[in-house]
């Protein structure tokens, strides 16, 4: 699979080398790069990448902003967080902005392109410091959880089979291999549960399934 990156850092030595480093990567192009939010939105205005590499803590526009803005402008465009924090409360923000993916800038690069690949394949990649079960522990901490009455959704065994997997990052075409089914019928049951929870992404769906019970944490 080909992947067409567009970076977002503000740093210029930092942005230099991750395209050194991508381009380097057999598979994957730089198609476009910005120092900062408002530049990023502009330029995206005249390309279509795949995956938007972004970076949060940037001037006159951050990546938090950026990427809601691009979520509504760019509804299909991934975005995958590339940032030096690694605290949970972090996560859950890109998260709410509609990213698919967060890992922190001390990453491999074997895991930055495994991370940047799985998303442009409509997964979810979380690095190791970040969990599912660390997410949860973020929500009670706060009250969130404890406070929060579970929503029960009528969804059928099937659909959470799939749950459970998109939970685990895999793509439609992983889903469809390891339940012997076609992807046409993943992407169906997918689009059934975004309909049933009143969801409209996958991070969006990971994290309400989470704080109601409907995969393990």
């Amino acid at each position: 699979m080909s992947v067409n990156i567009f970076l977002v850092e503000d740093h210029d030595i930092v942005r230099q080398g991750i395209r050194a480093l991508l381009n380097d990567e057999s598979g994957i192009t730089v198609v476009g790069e910005a120092c900062n939010g408002a530049e990023a939105l502009t330029k995206l205005k005249h390309l279509t990448p795949n995956v938007v590499l972004m970076d949060m803590n940037m001037p006159v526009m951050g990546g938090l902003e950026c990427t809601r803005k691009l979520k509504i402008s760019h509804p299909d465009l991934k975005v995958l967080v590339l940032s030096m924090h690694d605290h949970e409360s972090h996560l859950i923000d890109m998260l709410d902005a509609g990213a698919q993916g967060y890992i922190v800038k001390n990453t491999s690069k074997d895991e930055l392109v495994f991370a940047i690949k799985k998303v442009a394949g409509n997964g979810v990649y979380m690095g190791p410091e970040f969990t599912l079960n660390m997410l949860a522990k973020y929500k009670a901490a706060s009250g969130f959880i404890g406070n929060t009455p579970k929503i029960s959704i009528p969804i059928t065994e099937r659909e959470k089979d799939v749950l459970n997997l998109i939970a685990e990052g895999l793509t439609n075409t992983e889903m469809a291999q390891k339940l012997f089914t076609s992807v046409r019928t993943i992407e169906t049951r997918r689009k059934n549960l975004l309909t049933k929870t009143g969801t409209t992404n996958t991070a969006t769906l990971i994290k309400f399934a989470v704080l109601n019970g409907l995969v393990p944490h």
